[in-house]
């Protein structure tokens, strides 16, 4: 694989070369995105966090901006606060700088309104697009590939076709040095003894297991079990009947990769191959915490149609249901449906995916992208709001 990225200071290589506009809080977002409009090569990411919340989810919102901020699909960013918030602007700046970028800070309150934040936003932004838009890709090879993987509206495609195809892919990247990141952990409940056999060792096994734990248990202090969620009645409307159905499915876009390592919500790997990170399944929080974790393409696998991408990292979706890909051509990128007739073997359909994620890489847009289908993010808590 050979595709054309961005070298950033760090080392890391952006797929994308935008300017960042990044909401610290909740109460910013409209700005952020006002100041994103006016200004063509950037970007805006808002969610529903930053304030009125315990203290580890406020520190966990200040990591995972700082992560946004980091990802190589940024080439400089500018942050948007309030002014009140609980986010804490200063360390996601700083985080920021560290990586060698660029950064701009503005606050509602200090500047006078969202009318002069904007105004004033929309140029500093306009010299970062300037100063972008200068920058001159350079040969990269796949490992600098940092692939996030995904899977939703799940049916009994994903697991048969979408899934096992991208798992062949994930093989051919993590044999050549790639970086491969898995969350979902909700969707390896009751398949998680077979994942964990797959790590790299006995504590790395213990480490999903403990995860998974963890996850039911998040669940039931709500009076909850976690099987009235999952799967979801679009899932079983799709032909799957339990979790642990669904989870067989969702665990074979990995392939046969050894595990080699667990991380946090968000955090950057710092290994090469396979990882699994803490998270939920659900697209706005999951696919957050892959571009704060540094991927820069992500693949995302549907059966019925799932159309999330992401504001600043390419996602592909890849779909091996053949009513899917007809009806939904304006969400698909790419089918493997004649896997499920015989008409394609599953190794065919991973080189595509293979070949697929190399084309975004260099530039290709993703129907997400095209069409703008990426706004609906929300970064991943645990506490209550207070």
């Amino acid at each position: 694989m050979k595709f054309s990225g961005y070298l950033r200071p760090d080392g890391q290589v952006g797929t994308r070369n935008y300017v960042g506009i990044i909401s610290t809080v909740v109460c910013a977002n409209e700005v952020a995105r006002a100041i994103s409009d006016k200004v063509n090569g950037s970007v805006a990411f808002s969610h529903q966090q930053g304030c009125c919340q315990t203290t580890p989810d406020l520190d966990r919102v200040t990591r995972i901006l700082s992560g946004l901020g980091r990802n190589p699909n940024l080439a400089s960013v500018l942050l948007v606060g309030l002014g009140c918030e609980g986010t804490k602007m200063p360390e996601v700046r700083e985080a920021v700088i560290a990586s060698g970028k660029k950064v701009e800070t503005l606050m509602i309150q200090e500047e006078g309104g969202a009318a002069r934040t904007i105004a004033k936003g929309v140029l500093i932004a306009q010299a970062m697009a300037i100063e972008a838009s200068s920058m001159i890709p350079v040969e990269c090879g796949p490992g600098h590939i940092v692939l996030g993987l995904k899977c939703g509206s799940s049916d009994t495609t994903s697991g048969l076709a979408s899934n096992p195809a991208l798992g062949m892919a994930v093989e051919r990247f993590v044999k050549e040095d790639a970086v491969v990141i898995m969350g979902e952990v909700t969707e390896i409940i009751g398949a998680e003894h077979i994942f964990a056999a797959r790590a790299r060792d006995k504590e790395t096994g213990k480490k999903i297991l403990d995860l998974v734990e963890r996850m039911e248990n998040r669940a039931k202090t709500a009076g909850a079990d976690m099987r009235g969620g999952q799967p979801t009645p679009g899932n079983i409307a799709g032909g799957l009947t339990t979790i642990e159905e669904k989870s067989l499915g969702a665990i074979a876009k990995s392939g046969n990769a050894v595990v080699e390592a667990v991380y946090e919500y968000g955090e950057r790997p710092c290994v090469k191959g396979l990882v699994l990170m803490d998270s939920p399944g659900r697209e706005p929080e999951l696919l957050t915490g892959l571009a704060a974790a540094g991927c820069n393409v992500i693949a995302f696998t549907t059966g019925r149609g799932a159309p999330q991408g992401f504001p600043f990292v390419p996602v592909i979706k890849i779909t091996g249901n053949e009513k899917t890909w007809n009806h939904l051509q304006d969400h698909m990128d790419l089918s493997v449906h004649e896997v499920m007739d015989g008409g394609e073997t599953l190794g065919q359909a991973g080189e595509r995916i293979y070949e697929a994620v190399e084309k975004v890489a260099s530039g290709t847009r993703t129907k997400a992208e095209i069409s703008g289908y990426v706004q609906a993010m929300d970064i991943y808590v645990t506490g209550p709001v207070i």
